[in-house]
């Protein structure tokens, strides 16, 4: 009884084991999701899989500087997972999204985690939905450092995203400075005073 015990046992782990890695190839695809931002010091666009990593360093960095306090680790699972429906859904400009594509995202989000054991399923799942929400501490921060590599390409890299769709000061500063505000005040009153100089420059219209 005890050898059957450890046999559908050994078997239930190797089951999850072929799921995960099943995720972790698929997931891959998240490296050729191009989003609308140019990498400081280059001309080529950045990839989702960068900018999830990008996000990761920023908020390990400044989670001394959130408004509350929070749960690094749940913070970095929710930057690490927040873009896995662009892998079906593709990117769109923050200035541009709409409740179609978040639909799109969740669905892409909900067919990743299938091959997942269940209890992982169910755990990324909250995250993802969470963040979305972006309404507990967590999930207000990791909103707010998700909005400052893209500002940080842009002052860095002549204003490229901005000026190739167009985008205003009043649209940059209205929709980063609430999101961002919310989750590090100090944070925002850095990035504002470097918005103020880029629009200065020309960099914004």
């Amino acid at each position: 009884m005890l050898t059957e015990y450890y046999g559908i046992h050994l078997q239930g782990c190797l089951n999850e084991i072929k799921g995960i890695v099943e995720f972790i190839v698929e997931i891959e695809k998240l490296k050729s999701v191009t989003p609308n931002t140019k990498p400081v010091g280059l001309e080529r666009y950045e990839n989702s899989a960068e900018h999830s990593w990008h996000v990761c360093i920023s908020a390990l960095m400044f989670k001394e500087f959130a408004n509350e306090p929070v749960d690094i680790n749940r913070v970095i699972k929710m930057l690490l997972l927040h873009d896995l429906g662009e892998i079906d859904a593709g990117d769109t400009i923050v200035y541009a999204s709409n409740n179609t594509h978040s639909i799109a995202e969740q669905q892409g989000v909900e067919r990743l985690f299938k091959t997942l054991p269940e209890h992982l399923a169910d755990e990324y799942l909250q995250l993802w939905l969470e963040f979305e929400a972006g309404k507990t501490a967590d999930a207000i921060f990791a909103k707010a450092i998700d909005r400052v590599p893209p500002l940080l390409h842009n002052i860095h890299g002549g204003g490229h995203s901005w000026k190739k769709h167009n985008i205003s000061k009043q649209q940059v500063m209205s929709l980063n400075g609430e999101q961002i505000a919310k989750g590090s005040h100090s944070l925002w009153s850095e990035l504002e005073k470097q918005l103020i100089n880029a629009a200065e420059q020309g960099l914004l219209k």
